[in-house]
């Protein structure tokens, strides 16, 4: 085999459809369904806006960057255009304005900032000061011609195109092992082998890290709500504020003539307590700004973002010579996806896309990465020692009311455990899979959740979300 995938999201699949179309043999190999897990709870926005990024690319690096950047993202809403017509993929695909919104006077040099550089960057951007959202803006930016589509659609027909032209996907096949050889070996939990001479690495956050990369990515979960409202109440465009803890708005398509409302917001890091609070904040603001009879939605979603803002999408580390990866599309996943499959696919064929360099996971940054660095590693080696130290808030499972959990010490080691709505105690080892920090039940999701670098598991312990990659092992009750 020529090229094995690792994970069916939009970087996998996408780079997975590139490759076959380009006459090599490959297979996507993913631990549940393809096209299920965070691509399949995106809000979809597929733009080159990125909230106030341009004027900060030029800052910290230069105009020329910025521009790259613009550059990639505009090629990627093409590339799924141009794919769209020439597959004839019904995916609710709309091209509409994009903004970035401030309600606060104070806050509007920063748009006027973020227009300049934009403009600077190639991008159809203009200041505005009255929008179709029902309250007022202080000041936005909008670049015109962005798009938003259903990227299950697209990507399912993607999957199905590259099975036609002799491409394989695997799913519920999880990768548990890698040899970084000549053939590349990756090892299933299953005990299979697959051998490829090369290896992408899409899993969204990486499930092998050579490169040591958990040390620059932060992982984020944002809760999201949707509601069905009229048509005449579209605000028709993609909206953005990072006031208030974060505020996306978008619509799409639904039935009997009216539209979706998709409101995002509330970011939070995994394992932070209060979900349930958060959750209750996001509703109380969709439905006081907008004209809907409830919300008839809700899920949550899972990003992570890098030290400088910027995808990791290349070979994965120093020594690589057939291995790549593609991770940290800091919330922007669908342009950053399509983006990182073209990038992807021109580098292993042998060519060199303009804005490969500013996407290399092997840069280094000092100046611009390191007060994140160490914020997020100082955060991280806080979780690993407090919370070993931590007391539990309850004595015994015994404590435990139906539906929570709760981490306490049960005959010398941590466990996690957690009542069902039957009454029944499920415990596990509080220690997550991957780098041995102290999981936290979220208690809206019902979830143990790991602080450190956003493994989920189930109450069981079954892993829900990586880098994890093996299950927390049961603990006997007596």
């Amino acid at each position: 085999m020529d090229v094995a995938v690792i994970g069916g999201g939009i970087a996998g699949i996408c780079t997975a459809w590139e490759l076959t179309r380009a006459g090599r043999q490959v297979a996507v190999v993913e631990a549940d369904r393809i096209v299920a897990g965070t691509t399949g709870y995106t809000t979809a926005k597929l733009t080159a806006q990125h909230g106030l990024i341009y004027d900060r690319l030029r800052s910290t690096f230069n105009a020329e960057t910025a521009r790259r950047y613009a550059a990639s993202q505009l090629d990627a809403i093409d590339r799924v255009t141009a794919v769209t017509a020439e597959l004839g993929i019904d995916c609710d695909l709309e091209r509409l304005p994009a903004y970035t919104y401030v309600t606060s006077a104070g806050k509007v040099e920063q748009i006027r900032a973020e227009v300049d550089a934009a403009i600077a960057a190639g991008l159809p951007a203009s200041l505005v000061t009255d929008t179709a959202l029902p309250f007022e803006v202080a000041a936005a930016i909008r670049v015109d011609d962005q798009a938003q589509f259903h990227p299950r659609r697209y990507l399912l027909t993607l999957a199905e195109d590259l099975t036609r032209r002799g491409g394989r996907v695997f799913e519920r096949t999880r990768i548990t092992g890698f040899d970084e050889g000549e053939p590349c070996r990756l090892s299933t939990e299953a005990g299979a082998t697959v051998t490829a001479r090369e290896v992408v690495i899409a899993t969204h956050y990486p499930i092998f890290d050579r490169a040591a990369l958990f040390t620059r990515l932060v992982p984020r979960r944002e809760l999201v709500v949707a509601a069905p409202i009229a048509a005449a109440d579209d605000p028709g465009g993609m909206y953005l504020t990072t006031e208030d803890n974060t505020r996306s708005v978008r619509t799409a398509p639904w039935r009997d003539g009216q539209r979706l409302l998709i409101i995002t917001g509330e970011h939070f890091t995994p394992g932070t307590d209060g979900v349930d609070e958060r959750w209750r904040r996001l509703a109380e603001w969709t439905l006081g700004h907008f004209n809907t009879d409830g919300l008839a939605y809700h899920w949550a979603a899972q990003d992570n973002t890098t030290a400088d803002n910027m995808p990791y999408v290349g070979r994965f580390h120093p020594g690589a010579d057939h291995v790549w990866v593609a991770t940290g599309f800091n919330a922007w996943g669908m342009s950053s996806g399509v983006m990182a499959g073209r990038l992807l696919a021109a580098s292993i064929c042998g060519e060199t896309l303009p804005w490969a360099d500013i996407y290399d996971p092997r840069r280094i940054h000092p100046t611009v990465e390191a007060g994140t660095f160490l914020k997020t590693n100082f955060k991280v080696a806080g979780h690993f020692i407090g919370d070993r130290l931590r007391p539990s808030h309850l004595d015994s499972p015994d404590d435990l009311p139906a539906g929570a959990g709760a981490v306490m010490r049960i005959d010398g080691q941590r466990c996690a455990v957690y009542r069902d709505a039957s009454g029944d105690l499920h415990a596990v080892s509080a220690t997550c899979t991957h780098l041995g920090c102290t999981v936290a039940f979220n208690d809206a999701e019902q979830t143990w959740d790991c602080p450190c670098h956003g493994s989920r598991f189930t109450p069981d312990g079954s892993v829900l979300h990586g880098p994890a990659t093996e299950p927390l092992a049961p603990r006997p009750l007596e």
